[in-house]
């Protein structure tokens, strides 16, 4: 007899591990369709590739570590729950790394004397207010700062984020706002202490 044949004696494989191959499918599936997605959402948040790459192995490594049906209503939009878990998962990063450093976000501004001695009064390069923003965000919630990297990074609308967050359009536009405003507030602190 064949050894094709021969597999009904030992009997179909259980339903475990049928269970199991199709998992492992569907997360190199999901892998393969969204690791560029996840990677540019915490290149956004932290400006550096390495960072970005740490972030996008990360993100895969925690989904390899739940089953898939686990996700429950977020397995519907899967693209949506990475890209908060990359932006999560990158705010995590910095906010790790301001911790660590365990020195005032304005001593670290003026760690590159390089950068400040280049520039005129009340002149910015464009490099050290990307690192304020990204400080700035850094210090945010979760929920506020995943909302405007949406909005004002990637450019969605308030209904995206809405439906992205599973939350109101209103509770995205009160968010915003409180948001703009304290950053606001922030900057202008940050330009007169700097001057």
């Amino acid at each position: 007899m064949p050894a094709a044949m021969d597999r009904g004696a030992a009997g179909p494989p259980s339903a475990s591990v049928v269970g199991s191959v199709l998992e492992r499918v569907s997360l190199e599936q999901v892998f393969r369709e969204h690791k560029e997605r996840v990677f540019r959402a915490a290149y956004r948040v932290t400006g550096s590739v390495s960072d970005s790459e740490d972030v996008v192995q990360s993100v895969f490594l925690k989904l390899a570590r739940r089953e898939l049906s686990d996700l429950g209503e977020d397995i519907q939009n899967i693209g949506g729950y990475l890209h908060r878990a990359a932006v999560n998962a990158a705010l995590d990063l910095i906010r790790a790394r301001r911790d660590a450093q365990n020195m005032p976000i304005e001593d670290a501004e003026l760690s590159h004397p390089l950068e400040l001695a280049s520039r005129g009064e009340g002149e910015y390069s464009p490099l050290e207010l990307r690192r304020w923003l990204r400080q700035a965000v850094g210090k945010l919630g979760t929920r506020s700062a995943e909302m405007f990297m949406l909005r004002y990074i990637e450019g969605r609308d308030n209904s995206e984020i809405a439906k992205m967050l599973k939350t109101s359009r209103a509770t995205v536009a009160v968010t915003l706002h409180r948001t703009r405003s304290m950053l606001k507030k922030d900057f202008r602190a940050y330009m007169e202490g700097s001057k």
